[in-house]
């Protein structure tokens, strides 16, 4: 039985993520666990092809039906949204739009069920806004597109898992909007994920808001008493391992050394600082709590090397790594990836 299909979207395509697609579908072993299938503009990934030096052929195909899934080939859906000489490292609408379409187009495939998951190359905000499409990113954009009203931003990397209570909005609203029920979604979305990757007991730490998790009082206005300690008492009443509120500084190092399955951060930075210090290069962004499987490459366009062939791509290996494994149709034939 074959492996599943996973819809690969370009992202902004002045950045990086035709790069790392081309690079990263040169390992033909790849081909053996699924069936990649992109979602982008078949020109510029021709032109990344010749960039980054792959003898890889970019095949033009209208959907899942009609693609080859053949190691050398890339199937593209080809959107034919960018212009050939679209420079790169620029800002820029038109990519920024062609970044929209192409995460529109995957999210249809995948919500009829033609695709098994999704797999995103990063795009730019600032371009997305240019474009006419005004998302904070990915996340609120596929939320959006899913008719989903409340999703949950992990990151992972071999070393720690890391999922988020609020994410991309600035820190004083992220605290007045942290509250006992939003934290137990959470935890709950990021159990189940656990549970669903094949972890059925994960032990799961909660990140308190103030320095030494409020210290009793001593620091704050008891946040920690009133917005985390409910649902922390919740999820324990339902029998999960979950401790907490921690101080966030020795939680990531005892998570960093295995002591954790999960740690629960509860604003942007408080998590993904320490997650990528731990290396772009091995960390992934699943949205957690879609109908659909959504994993990611946790770095951004990198404008700055764009079209110089240097791109990494472990990051988008290790992304779809994630996305076959929790993708519903692994194949019997799908092996893990390493």
């Amino acid at each position: 039985m074959p492996g599943p299909i996973i819809a690969i979207t370009m992202g902004d395509a002045a950045g990086v993520g035709p790069e790392i697609i081309m690079k990263s579908l040169a390992h033909a072993d790849l081909y053996k666990r699924c069936r990649p299938l992109v979602i982008g503009d078949a020109r510029r990934l021709g032109r990344a092809g010749e960039i980054v030096g792959t003898a890889l052929v970019v095949t033009r195909v209208q959907g899942p039906d009609d693609a080859g899934f053949r190691a050398g080939t890339v199937d593209c859906v080809d959107l034919d949204l960018i212009p050939g000489d679209l420079p790169w490292g620029q800002l820029s609408g038109v990519a920024g739009n062609g970044a929209y379409r192409f995460i529109r187009r995957a999210t249809e495939l995948a919500m009829s069920g033609a695709v098994d998951a999704i797999c995103t190359a990063p795009l730019n905000k600032e371009a997305l806004h240019a474009g006419g499409h005004a998302y904070p990113g990915h996340t609120e954009l596929l939320a959006h597109l899913t008719g989903t009203p409340e999703v949950s931003m992990m990151l992972t990397t071999p070393k720690m898992r890391v999922i988020h209570v609020t994410t991309h909005i600035g820190l004083i609203d992220a605290i007045n909007r942290i509250e006992p029920g939003l934290v137990e979604r959470t935890i709950a979305r990021g159990h189940a994920t656990l549970a669903k990757a094949g972890i059925t007991d994960p032990r799961i730490a909660v990140c308190g808001i103030n320095p030494h998790a409020g210290e009793h009082g001593l620091f704050g206005h008891g946040e920690e008493e009133t917005k985390i300690e409910p649902a922390i008492a919740a999820c324990r009443a339902k029998g999960w391992s979950v401790e907490g509120p921690l101080p966030a500084d020795t939680l990531f190092f005892r998570a960093g050394r295995g002591d954790f399955d999960l740690v629960v951060a509860m604003y942007h930075d408080q998590g993904h600082g320490p997650v990528k210090v731990l290396g772009l290069e091995a960390g992934v962004n699943i949205t957690v709590g879609l109908p659909v499987i959504r994993t990611s490459v946790d770095h951004g366009t990198a404008f700055d090397i764009a079209g110089r062939g240097i791109a990494d791509e472990r990051s988008m290996l290790e992304a779809l790594r994630q996305a076959i494994d929790l993708a519903p149709n692994r194949g019997e034939t799908a092996e893990r990836a390493t």
